[in-house]
């Protein structure tokens, strides 16, 4: 008897917009493959899209079937390093059949990169024991920059090669380069699922796992993958505007969308300057927030050790009040697992008069704690507050649908530079943020620290523009409210907003060694840069101006001594250009103004 011919592979190309990017999903030999390309060039090799679902290996001996096709071309309001998102791709969801399982691929293909998933349809008992997703990188060992996996997501972030991490287990994003391109690999819309961690082998291949949940978890519903995401930018400004972890997430209701009640702004916050709040200097730093045209003061862990913690808690939010100060307040996540005492708690918050809620110490993000997420969103939502998930796992754009979340921290921030607990963030460590941590969405970095002692090697100029720098619509700063008022840059930090309408990204910028940007709001522009080991000097061509003439506020670093600046005023122009010279972990903040 003849042998079987085996199926002829298919594939099924889908290209973006622009035509530039396109990606490819195959079955060939009957592996479930997607690769990727821009401008003609690879950037992934075939890699792997699968699950491991109730014994059987879904992307192996897999067949394609048919192909539906649909566009996405809508704009939304974006908050935090631009105005406006605009969520423009091409669609081709997959028919496929492996193992008896029928189930569906999702490929979204957008000027700016790549997400791919599967979806399952519901099943009575069935058990997800693995993730079998990955990214092979189109290059032999291109630079990458990593954060080693923990749940807490407070890891450093250093620059490698790609061979110096095979066999670790790495955290996302990751950001990569790939021949011309920047290409940071990550996650989308992750909920009622487990967080990915990937591992490199010697292949290349960025291989995942379900790192929270190694024996995987049972389910009845349907399974949704979260969408496997690949960024490309033929540049820094690019990469740090794009949006497509965002859009891969589901709008928010109508009602969201437009309340008002949601409102980005800045906080004063006492734990890194002086530890657990104290009942008696409550009115004192409301006091100081005011001065300072802050909108916000966050009360943080230590008020329920108060006497009668309630009562005063109330009678500070009706003093903040009548200073036009909104008080968000630190709460315990293990306060807010039952769903009846979360709705209670937050009830009860808003019912004083509290606009925002930290929520601290979330456990690891299996697929039970990223659909806390969700809950504590939507159940904060309803009583009208705002969000800051503290502690918790990586941004994966679900703050599309729940905008009432503005922050996160998922970082290691200012609360690892600090001298009561012994630790220091290595010199590159903030120059690599800005293209792989802030490219997923935003962070709680708590910048901005002025006291001598605690500066571990920054500059003022450094840990001045940390606060233009981490994008993070509601922007706990670090330092003491008083350090602030008395610095010779009080006028900058009043005016430093917590949203933007425009980021460009510096020429010269590169994670590991320098990063800077020139951020618009309104009118005003805002030029921030983070130096790291090397000290270098720096020139900034204002070419990006409009007419007429700008007044130019410089702080620069001051050769002499960290813990001051070189404070300059002048006139300039576009095309003119700033020339200065940076610290050792030192930095440059700009902030240029219409001349009247």
């Amino acid at each position: 008897m003849a042998p079987v011919a085996a199926a002829e592979a298919r594939t099924v190309a889908v290209a973006s917009p622009d035509g530039k990017v396109q990606a490819i999903l195959s079955d060939d030999a009957g592996k479930l493959r997607y690769r990727l390309t821009v401008d003609g060039r690879p950037v992934l090799d075939p890699s792997p899209l699968g699950m491991r679902v109730d014994g059987a290996e879904l992307g192996d001996d897999a067949a394609i079937g048919t192909v539906r096709r649909r566009k996405t071309d809508t704009r939304y309001p974006f908050i935090g390093g631009k105005a406006e998102a605009i969520d423009r791709a091409n669609i081709a969801t997959v028919t496929l059949l492996s193992h008896g399982t029928r189930f569906e691929a999702d490929v979204h293909v957008a000027d700016d990169g790549v997400g791919v998933r599967l979806r399952l349809p519901a099943k009575a008992g069935r058990t997800i024991e693995a993730d079998r997703s990955g990214w092979k990188l189109a290059a032999a060992d291109p630079r990458v920059w990593v954060t080693n996996s923990a749940p807490s997501y407070e890891e450093i972030y250093d620059s490698k090669s790609l061979r110096d991490v095979v066999g670790k287990r790495l955290n996302m994003p990751l950001t990569a380069k790939v021949d011309r391109y920047w290409v940071t690999i990550s996650e989308a819309a992750v909920v009622h699922y487990g967080d990915l961690a990937i591992t490199p082998n010697r292949d290349g291949l960025l291989a995942g796992s379900l790192y929270t949940e190694p024996k995987g978890w049972r389910t009845d519903a349907a399974v949704v993958q979260p969408w496997r995401v690949t960024i490309v930018a033929r540049d820094l400004t690019a990469l740090v505007n794009s949006t497509l972890v965002q859009n891969l997430n589901p709008p928010p209701s109508p009602a969201l969308a437009k309340a008002d009640w949601i409102r980005p702004g800045r906080s004063t916050w006492q734990w890194l300057a002086i530890g657990a709040p104290l009942q008696n200097d409550q009115h004192q730093w409301i006091d100081w927030t005011r001065r300072l045209g802050y909108e916000y003061y966050l009360i943080d862990e230590g008020w329920a050790e108060w006497k009668q913690p309630w009562e005063s808690l109330a009678e500070t939010i009706r003093y903040a009040k009548s200073q036009h100060v909104d008080i968000w307040i630190w709460v315990h996540s293990k306060e807010t697992i039952d769903p009846a005492a979360r709705r209670a708690l937050l009830r009860r918050y808003a019912g004083l008069g509290i606009v925002g809620v930290k929520v601290d110490f979330p456990e690891q993000p299996d697929h039970v704690w990223t659909t806390w997420y969700e809950d504590f969103a939507r159940d904060a939502a309803a009583e009208r507050l705002m969000v800051d998930f503290h502690g918790a796992m990586k941004p994966t754009g679900t703050e599309r649908t729940w905008p009432n979340v503005l922050t996160r921290e998922g970082v290691r921030g200012h609360e690892w530079h600090i001298t009561r607990y012994q630790r220091v963030l290595p010199a590159g460590h903030d120059t690599i943020l800005p293209f792989t941590r802030y490219v997923v969405g935003p962070g709680d970095y708590t910048p901005t620290v002025f006291e001598p002692k605690e500066l571990q090697g920054n500059s003022w100029a450094h840990e001045l523009a940390q606060a233009i720098v981490f994008t993070s619509p509601y922007l706990s700063m670090g330092g003491h409210p008083r350090s602030y008022l008395e610095n010779p840059a009080v006028d900058v930090l009043k005016a430093i907003p917590a949203t933007w309408d425009e980021t460009i990204v510096l020429p010269g910028s590169e994670p590991g060694r320098m990063a800077g940007l020139a951020r618009r709001r309104g009118k005003d522009w805002f030029l921030a840069v983070l130096n790291g080991t090397d000290a270098q000097p720096l020139k900034i061509d204002l070419r990006f101006l409009g007419r007429g003439q700008w007044s130019l506020v410089s702080l620069a670093d001051d050769p002499a001594r960290p813990d001051a600046y070189t404070r300059t005023e002048r006139m300039v122009r576009a095309g003119d250009v700033i020339d200065t010279r940076l610290r050792t972990q030192g930095g440059f903040v700009g902030w240029l103004r219409p001349a009247r």
